[in-house]
């Protein structure tokens, strides 16, 4: 019925790869982050913080790939629209907006532009994964509705 196009396998790939480097970075963290905090002239006691900021968001990060692995599998599948994808959008809607919250918290302490925008982001892709929930879910109550229909 429909047939995987090259920049699905492309876009899975890709995934698959941001997934375990994803993983690689957070396990790498608590190790660079004293370096980096020489390297930049931040104070002794930030590393810590910092330290705990990164890995909590990079955690939360790996987890949305690890969704977007699960729904990639059922695209490939060929059945995306079912409630599994459902629910996978709403861990991820969950996920980015504790990313902003993680954030916004780093910005009660000190102050980026970069905080700012990650914050804007992750926000937003809280909102757009809840919409996509909901409008994954509406197809997949019209395909149940339409796999019943003789």
């Amino acid at each position: 019925m429909y047939k995987n196009s090259f920049v699905h396998y492309l876009t899975k790939v890709l995934v698959d790869i941001m997934f375990y480097g994803g993983i690689l970075c957070c396990i790498a963290v608590p190790f660079i982050m004293p370096a980096l905090t020489k390297f930049f002239g931040y104070k002794e006691e930030t590393v810590i913080p910092l330290t705990i900021m990164l890995i909590s968001s990079g955690i939360c990060a790996v987890f949305i790939l690890w969704q977007l692995k699960a729904m990639f599998k059922t695209l490939l599948g060929g059945n995306p629209f079912v409630y599994k994808n459902v629910n996978c959008f709403r861990r991820c809607s969950v996920a980015s907006f504790l990313i902003a919250m993680i954030y916004i918290t780093k910005l009660t302490f000190w102050f980026t532009i970069a905080s700012c925008i990650i914050t804007i982001i992750f926000a937003l892709l809280g909102l757009f994964c809840l919409t996509l929930k909901d409008l994954f879910k509406q197809a997949v109550a019209y395909k149940e509705e339409n796999d019943w229909t003789v």
